[in-house]
C-alpha cells in the first residue's frame, strides 16, 4: 500500500480530532470526555441495549461497562434488566440525560458551523461532498462480514429489506412465496452458508451460498443497501461468497437475477461471470450466469 495513502488519512485524523475538540477532557465544555459524550448521543431518546451499544460502537465490554457506571453515578443514564428478557440490559437516558443530549446536539452544531464559517459557499459544497465520500469509504473499509444462521435477526432484517426492494423495482412486484423457507434451509450449515455485512451494528449487505449440484454452488439473496452502492461493498461481498463456496468444496458457482437489476448484472460481468442457459424455475429470473472458481494454490512440497 502506498505510504501517501496512510499518511493522508493519519494527517486528517490529527487535524480533525484537534479542531473538533476530541482531545479535550471536557468535550464541548459539558464535563464529559468524547467517549462518554458519544455514548449519551448513541443511547438516544428512545434508549437501547448494552449489546446494541457494544456492537454499534465496537467497544470493549469492560470499557463500555466503566463508561455506563460513570454516567449512571452522575444520574445521566439508567441501566436495568429488560423485563422481556432478563439476560439483556436496557440503557435509557434520565430526564437530566436527555437535557445533556440536547445540549450536546446544540453545541456540536455550533462547533461545526463555526468551523466552516470562513469558507465560501463553493468551498463548503466541496467539503460536504468530500466528507460524504470519505465517510462512506471509511465505513465500507471497516464493514464486518459475519457468517450467521439464516434466521439470525440481522439476516432476517437484511433479507426483508432485499425482498422489499425487489417488490419495489420489479415491474410486476415480488412475492418470495414458499421459496424463501426452502432457500433458508439450503443456506444453513453444513451444506450452505449465509453472510451478513454490518456497519455500526446495522446490516448493510447480505448473501448466501447453497448447493445445487455436485461441486456446484449457487449464490442467493445477494443484496447491498442502496446508500452503500458505489463503495465496492457488492464486489467485496461477492468475492467473500465465492471464497465460502470454495470452502464448501464447490468448483463452480451459478446465480440468477432479474433483468431490471442492471447494476447487479454489470457487477457480475466485471467479476468474470458468463451468461448461461436457464438452470432453474425461478419465475423472476431473466438472466443466468456461471463462473469457474479458481482453486487456492497448494503449498509446494518441502
Amino acid at each position: 500500500m502506498p505510504a501517501e495513502h496512510t499518511a493522508t488519512l493519519r494527517r486528517f485524523n490529527r487535524t480533525y480530532t484537534q479542531r473538533v475538540g476530541a482531545l479535550d477532557d471536557s468535550y464541548l465544555g459539558l464535563g464529559w470526555p468524547l467517549g462518554a459524550s458519544r455514548l449519551i448521543f448513541e443511547i438516544g431518546e428512545a434508549g437501547t441495549t448494552v449489546r446494541e451499544l457494544r456492537d454499534r460502537l465496537d467497544l470493549d465490554s469492560g470499557y463500555l461497562s466503566r463508561l455506563l457506571r460513570r454516567l449512571s453515578r452522575a444520574g445521566v443514564v439508567v441501566v436495568e434488566p429488560d423485563p422481556a428478557d432478563r439476560r439483556r440490559r436496557l440503557v435509557t437516558l434520565t430526564s437530566e440525560g436527555r437535557t445533556v443530549r440536547r445540549e450536546l446536539d446544540r453545541r456540536s452544531e455550533d462547533r461545526a458551523a463555526t468551523l466552516i464559517a470562513p469558507l465560501t459557499e463553493r468551498q463548503r459544497d466541496r467539503l460536504t461532498e468530500a466528507l460524504a465520500t470519505a465517510d462512506l469509504l471509511v465505513r465500507a473499509a471497516t464493514v464486518r462480514l459475519r457468517t450467521v444462521a439464516p434466521d439470525d435477526p440481522a439476516a432476517v432484517e437484511a433479507v426483508g429489506r432485499y425482498f422489499a426492494e425487489l417488490d419495489e423495482r420489479f415491474p410486476s412486484g415480488f412475492d418470495p412465496g414458499d421459496a424463501a423457507a426452502s432457500d433458508t434451509a439450503a443456506m444453513s450449515p453444513p451444506a450452505g452458508v449465509f453472510v451478513v455485512a454490518t456497519s455500526d451494528g446495522e446490516p448493510v449487505a447480505c448473501g448466501g451460498v447453497q448447493q445445487i449440484a455436485a461441486r456446484t454452488g449457487e449464490i442467493k439473496r445477494m443484496w447491498v443497501h442502496p446508500e452503500w452502492r458505489g463503495a465496492g461493498l457488492g464486489a467485496r461481498m461477492l468475492g467473500h461468497l465465492e471464497d465460502c463456496a470454495r470452502d464448501l468444496g464447490h468448483r463452480r458457482v451459478n446465480l440468477d437475477t432479474n433483468g431490471s437489476l442492471v447494476e447487479a448484472i454489470s457487477m457480475y460481468q466485471r467479476a468474470g461471470y458468463r451468461p448461461v442457459e436457464r438452470y432453474n424455475d425461478n419465475p423472476y429470473a431473466e438472466a443466468f450466469f456461471s463462473k469457474e472458481l479458481r482453486q487456492r494454490g497448494r503449498r509446494a512440497s518441502p
